[in-house]
């Protein structure tokens, strides 16, 4: 029995110790070196030299020699070197075809940094989304009607709301999906969507008068009144594998599809509670199907199947919303997410 156990643990320590210490595998065709250029994004690099992009970090080698050595920008020039016997990718100089590590001058930074993934899919659930609680959007203010008893307005108009005013600048909000864990049936989240910005310009008790900046949609009654967040796109996050294992569904996707394909933004049930974060890469399984065992005449389900990827790129407490990076199969709502 000891024996046994001894086995198990040694096993147990030599899976945790092989993916703890993965190595990034180059492609067979990976260029030597590669200049970047408008519209790439970090996974698409990535997936020029690595096997599995979600290596990156392994793989990525900071040159203190050249401007902002962190940031990849349009133009830049990439190159794979090894640095104490292993293959590292890092920005580098040319000089006359030969690569070297030298400095690089950037006299004035147009360009913005290459994201990690495609900013058109996921910029408004950077900036103006929320997933909040029931208790926050119950409290918070609400619109009463707009001028002359108008039911919408919108940007340039002004409207009346009720309730205690939570800033000067505020964002006005609206109720989407309300998200709930489709095996515990615990509460994740709220989404609350933006739907335009305006400023307070009077107070007369409980009622506020505030003149709309700009809209999205049609102001409504009912609207709730948030701290207005100046929350900017985000392009400091790269493609990761996470930290430990984790293992959930995908628990809506947008736009009301059935069918989930790529670039469509789900949501998990997963969060930085189980060690989520912006980056990581998650392998999609789809269920097997159930089938009759001829002999038993019992119901078994056939094994899950490696379906696509996601990228992370929103986390919250409970849960994340992740875009769909590769589909080989149609996906749906259920699907499980896993370690790559």
């Amino acid at each position: 029995m000891m024996r046994k156990l001894l086995y198990a643990l040694a096993a147990t320590t030599l899976l945790i110790t092989s993916w703890a210490h993965a190595a990034p595998e180059l492609r067979s065709d990976h260029p030597e070196r590669y200049t970047v250029v408008k519209g790439d994004t970090l996974w698409d690099i990535s997936g020029r030299f690595l096997s599995e992009p979600w290596y990156w970090p392994e793989i990525w080698h900071v040159n203190p020699q050249v401007a902002n050595p962190h940031l990849i920008y349009p133009g830049d020039l990439l190159a794979l070197v090894y640095i104490d016997g292993k293959p590292r990718i890092t920005k580098v100089a040319s000089n006359n075809g030969v690569v070297k590590l030298s400095p690089k001058v950037r006299s004035e930074q147009i360009d913005t940094p290459i994201p990690a993934i495609p900013l058109d899919a996921i910029g408004s659930f950077l900036t103006d989304t929320r997933i909040v609680s029931h208790e926050l959007i119950d409290a918070a203010p609400y619109v009463l009607e707009g001028k002359d008893s108008r039911i919408l307005t919108g940007a340039g108009d002004r409207v009346y709301a009720r309730g205690k005013k939570p800033a000067d600048k505020v964002g006005l909000f609206r109720r989407s999906k309300e998200f709930v864990d489709p095996d515990t049936g615990e509460f994740l989240g709220l989404e609350a969507r933006s739907i335009a910005r305006g400023n307070v310009v009077a107070e007369d008790g409980d009622i506020l008068t505030l003149d709309l900046t700009r809209s999205s949609e049609e102001v409504r009654i009912g609207d709730r009144l948030l701290v207005n967040e100046d929350r900017r796109l985000t392009t400091s996050f790269v493609p990761s594998s996470p930290d430990r294992e984790v293992e959930g569904k995908m628990i809506s996707v947008d736009g009301g599809v059935t069918q989930i394909g790529q670039y469509n933004v789900v949501a998990i049930n997963r969060g930085s509670r189980e060690g989520l974060e912006a980056g990581n890469v998650m392998a999609i399984l789809k269920a097997g199907n159930l089938a009759r065992d001829p002999v038993t005449n019992e119901i078994v389900e056939l094994p899950s199947e490696r379906a696509g990827l996601l990228m992370v790129f929103q986390v919250y407490e409970k849960m994340s919303y992740g875009l769909i990076l590769k589909a080989t199969r149609s996906l749906t709502v259920g699907d499980k997410v896993t370690n790559p």
